[in-house]
C-alpha cells in the first residue's frame, strides 16, 4: 500500500506534519531523548544538518525531523521519577550504548550535502554488503549512523 501523504523536499522524503501529532491524540509515538550541554547549540546542530521543525523552544527543546521528533535537554540529577539516575553526555567518545540510526534512499547525496551544511563523519561512507552506512558527531559527541539499505 502506497501512502499518500509523502511529500518530497529537496533530497528527503519526509511525511506530512499532520499524520502525527505531538503530543499523541491516541496510542504513541516514539521519541528520542539526548542529554545536551547546550541546548541552543544542539538545536542549531539538528536543524542545520537534519532540517525539521521546532515544536517547543527552551528547556527542553522539541524538533519534528521526518517521521520521528528529538528531545533535547540538560543532564541534571536524579529526579523522584528516576530516583537513582543520572543524565549526562558522554564521558568518552569512543565508547558508546546507544545511537541514533537514520535511513536515506541515497547515502552519497546525504552524506555530501550534510557534510557541507557542516556535519562531521567519522569516514565515508562504507559498503558493508547489505548496506552502505557512515556515522557522523554531534556537538555532544554522540555518532548518528546514516545508512541505506541495499538489498530488497
Amino acid at each position: 500500500m502506497q501512502n499518500t501523504n509523502i511529500q518530497k523536499e529537496e533530497d528527503v522524503t519526509t511525511i506530512k506534519r499532520e499524520d502525527y501529532q505531538y503530543p499523541p491524540k491516541e496510542g504513541f509515538i516514539v521519541t528520542h531523548f539526548v542529554t545536551v550541554a547546550d541546548v541552543k547549540r544542539s538545536a542549531e546542530f539538528y536543524l542545520r544538518i537534519l532540517g525539521g521543525n521546532v515544536v517547543r523552544e527552551g528547556e527542553p527543546t522539541i524538533i519534528q525531523i521526518a517521521n520521528s521528533w528529538l528531545i533535547l535537554n540538560v543532564g541534571g540529577g536524579p529526579t523522584d521519577d528516576k530516583p537513582t539516575v543520572t543524565l549526562q553526555t558522554p564521558q568518552n567518545p569512543n565508547e558508546v550504548s546507544s545511537f541514533m540510526n537514520i535511513r536515506v534512499a541515497d547515502i552519497r547525496t546525504s552524506y555530501e550535502n550534510w557534510q557541507k551544511k557542516g556535519a562531521e563523519f567519522l569516514t565515508e561512507p562504507k559498503d558493508h554488503g547489505v548496506e552502505i552506512r557512515c556515522y557522523m558527531r554531534d556537538p555532544d559527541g554522540y555518532i548518528i549512523e546514516v545508512g541505506q539499505i541495499t538489498v530488497d
